[in-house]
């Protein structure tokens, strides 16, 4: 969906990257840094037939662990005849260490690493290309299975007080909402939730926030659901993704740390509130009913007054600290921005408790858009404030780089085009 002003630089020819990732035991460089940042930055010319729901397989037929809850990976140690403190461990070193080869976790038998490394792996992705912009701002697109067709795009946004990490849910879209770059890269299939984790191991090693330390503060803090796909059309591999994230007892990010954002995918935002526990954001871009089905065809399916009945269920069932929902507009020249369209917007919202933010929209080639001016948008940012609702204007980040959602992978597929 969007990626709206975002993007990064990374020369992964670099070395400098691979000496900045952790050593996890004093005196060596450990094999498991070696081989991740070999995975990481690698790239493969395999390509799988990968269904829409189920993700694929791995070319080398190994299990990934990687994605797994802990009382999945209890099972599988269980399975191989081993007692269930086993799979504990397993999951420790997975989740709370960020170790991805066998041979590092120190406390299992030699026999039992090797027989690990037989049938299974740990697997985040690796990443195919990436930007990093003067502001900070990193894009990476990260491919899948070694399938050249599944890779996404992510988005790290570092702040001062606060890093946000923007993943996505799908490869490619099937909203066709027509102001969205991704809108026009066809959905390919949904991601499973070792796709959706990995984007955060991935950002989170290069932030070094792994291996972690007592009471360190993480460098990736935030993670929002605001990069290709529709979330809420992948809820099953989404959800098992937010429970590996909020583990306590192995990533442990705190759920109001996380947000989803819809396109408006009605009768599943409750579940957000009372299943997941998690923030909310809806992509409105428009108040009035008959424009939003131009430009989002999904309000078709689900109009602005069903949309917004799920919404105030969605902070009725909320807890305090995500009850605030965000409703993202982006400000479109004479389509969307007139006076008229902001006092419509105010009257949608304004029984619920709400966040309007404002996105300069960003070109990409072949958009039949303009952003709005500058003055415009602030003059709208104001009506939207005076009558007591919260407003803000995004700050536009990674003006340098690939910035609009779906650019990089667009130009990453355009170079493999030519290349034959």
């Amino acid at each position: 969906m969007r990626f709206v002003t975002l993007g990064l630089w990374l020369d992964l020819n670099d070395h400098m990257l691979y000496h900045s990732l952790p050593v996890l035991h004093a005196g060596r460089v450990p094999q498991s840094a070696a081989g991740l940042f070999r995975r990481l930055v690698s790239s493969s010319t395999s390509s799988n037939n990968i269904d829409i729901n189920n993700g694929g397989n791995r070319a080398d037929g190994k299990i990934n662990l990687f994605g797994k809850s802990q009382q999945n990976i209890v099972k599988v140690a269980e399975e191989m005849n081993l007692p269930a403190y086993r799979g504990r461990q397993i999951y420790e070193w997975i989740y709370t260490k960020g170790t991805t080869m066998f041979q590092d976790m120190a406390n299992l038998p030699q026999t039992l690493q090797k027989d690990l490394d037989k049938k299974y792996c740990v697997d985040y992705g690796r990443v195919m290309d990436s930007q990093l912009s003067i502001d900070g701002t990193r894009k990476m697109l990260i491919q899948f299975n070694g399938d050249s067709k599944a890779t996404v795009e992510a988005v790290y946004i570092p702040e001062i007080h606060r890093g946000t990490l923007c993943v996505s849910s799908q490869v490619g879209c099937s909203l066709s909402c027509k102001f969205c770059h991704t809108g026009t890269q066809a959905l390919y299939r949904n991601l499973t939730a070792a796709d959706i984790a990995g984007q955060y191991m991935i950002a989170a090693w290069l932030s070094k926030d792994f291996p972690r330390t007592v009471n360190q503060q993480p460098n990736v803090s935030n993670i929002v659901f605001m990069g290709q796909g529709e979330p809420l059309y992948n809820f099953r591999n989404v959800s098992s993704a937010i429970r590996v994230l909020t583990d306590k007892e192995g990533i442990g990010m705190a759920p109001w740390r996380i947000t989803i954002s819809t396109s408006g995918v009605a009768p599943l935002i409750p579940r957000i509130a009372s299943e997941l526990k998690v923030g909310l954001a809806i992509s409105l871009h428009s108040a009035d009913n008959d424009l939003r089905s131009e430009i989002m065809p999904i309000n078709k399916t689900y109009p602005l007054p069903l949309l917004m009945d799920s919404c105030r269920e969605f902070t009725r069932l909320a807890s305090p600290q995500s009850r605030r929902i965000t409703f993202e507009y982006v400000m479109l020249d004479g389509v969307n921005d007139s006076d008229a369209d902001a006092r419509r917007l105010v009257d949608l919202i304004q029984d619920m408790p709400a966040h309007v933010n404002l996105i300069p929209f960003n070109p990409w080639p072949g958009s039949i858009y303009r952003s709005s001016s500058l003055d415009r948008v602030s003059e709208f940012c104001g009506l939207v404030r005076n009558h007591g609702i919260h407003a803000s204007v995004r700050t536009p980040r990674g003006d340098d780089i690939l910035a609009a959602c779906g650019q990089l992978k667009s130009s990453h597929d355009n170079k493999k085009s030519a290349e034959g």
